[in-house]
Parts: C-alpha cells; structure tokens; sequence
C-alpha cells in the first residue's frame, strides 16, 4: 500500500469520525444497516436499468423513461452508500484495507464509477435514436453487463472484508 494511502487511511482512523464510530455503542451497527440499505437503493434501481439496457421490458418501457425513474434513486444510494461506506472504514480502515478483498472492492468501485461515466457520456448522449429499440447499441449493452459484474463484485468483496 502506498505510502500516501497508508496516511490517508491513519489519518482516517485517528479521525473525530473515527474515534466516534469505535467508541459510540450501537452507532457502528446503525451505520452499518444505514450502509445496506443505502446499497439497496443504489444496486436495486442500476440492476433493473441494466435489464432494461440488456433487452428486459423494451415492450413496456423506453430506455429513456428507465433512466428518469431509476437512475435519481440510485444515486440517492449511491450517496448514503458513500457517506456510510467512509464512516465503516473510519472504524478501522488499516484493518479494512489490509483485508485481502479490500483491494477489489476498491477497484471495482472504480471500475464501477468508471463504466457510469463512460455510459452517460458516450452511448446514452445518443439515446434518441435507440430509446425504444428492442436491442439497444452493443456499447449500452456491454456497460449494462459491466455494470452488473462491477456492482456484484463490489457486494461480493465487501461481504468479504470481514472475513479476508
């Protein structure tokens, strides 16, 4: 580990945030069923995007009609996931980020984050032409299927940091 993110992290976990989230009794667990649903709210409405992108439903809704109806509720997860997922690793993130799946929670986070931008600043600048199509263009497509590898690998490592 980087001798820059090894600060980062110390200076994280020595943090007011840090000390409160060891010290205060059920903060952490609260946080934590905080952290689960804010996951829920994120994965829940980008899987059901993604299905969309894949071929699901193209008879009952436009791609574009998806997007207005999930995407503002998986961004809202994103949010509380994100502001959540800092305060767990304020806890003990030297432990967290020596845990060996920590290396591909992180990475998939970025790929996954990554894959949205390629997505809205691509492909979807283009949506018109291919909003209502059965099959949308491969590039919609193959992000979708990024997507769902990205998000469920991402689930997957961080069930996995307390046991790596």
């Amino acid at each position: 580990m980087g001798e820059i993110i090894a600060n980062f992290l110390a200076l994280l976990q020595r943090s007011p945030l840090g000390e409160t989230m060891r010290s205060a009794h059920y903060l952490y667990p609260a946080v934590e069923a905080t952290h689960i649903l804010g996951i829920a709210l994120l994965v829940g409405p980008a899987f059901t995007f993604d299905a969309r992108m894949l071929g699901v439903g193209h008879r009952a809704i436009s791609a574009t009609t998806a997007a207005r109806c999930l995407l503002p509720v998986s961004h809202i997860g994103f949010a509380i996931a994100a502001i959540t997922g800092v305060a767990l690793l304020s806890a003990q993130a030297n432990v967290v980020a020596g845990a060996g799946s920590a290396p591909w929670k992180f990475g998939l986070l970025i790929l996954a984050g990554l894959n949205v931008a390629v997505f809205h600043h691509g492909i979807y600048r283009r949506v018109d032409e291919w909003a209502d199509a059965a099959v949308p263009p491969v590039a919609a497509r193959a992000g979708a299927a990024i997507s769902l590898l990205a998000w469920t690998g991402v689930i997957i490592a961080g069930r996995l940091l307390a046991y790596t």
